[in-house]
C-alpha cells in the first residue's frame, strides 16, 4: 500500500523528487565548500 500510494500518486512522486533534489543539493554544496576550504588565499582576501 504504501509503495504504491508513494510510486503512483503525484504527491508521492513530488516526495520522491523533492528528497533526491535535497540529497543533490546537499552532495554539491559539500563539494562546493570542499573546493573552498582547499583553495590557497590570495593577496587580498589576508585576515589583518
Amino acid at each position: 500500500m504504501a509503495w504504491e500510494l508513494l510510486f503512483k500518486s503525484d504527491f508521492g512522486l513530488f516526495s520522491l523528487f523533492v528528497i533526491a533534489f535535497t540529497i543533490g543539493m546537499s552532495i554539491a554544496y559539500a563539494r562546493f565548500f570542499k573546493k573552498k576550504m582547499d583553495e590557497q588565499p590570495q593577496d587580498g582576501d589576508k585576515a589583518e
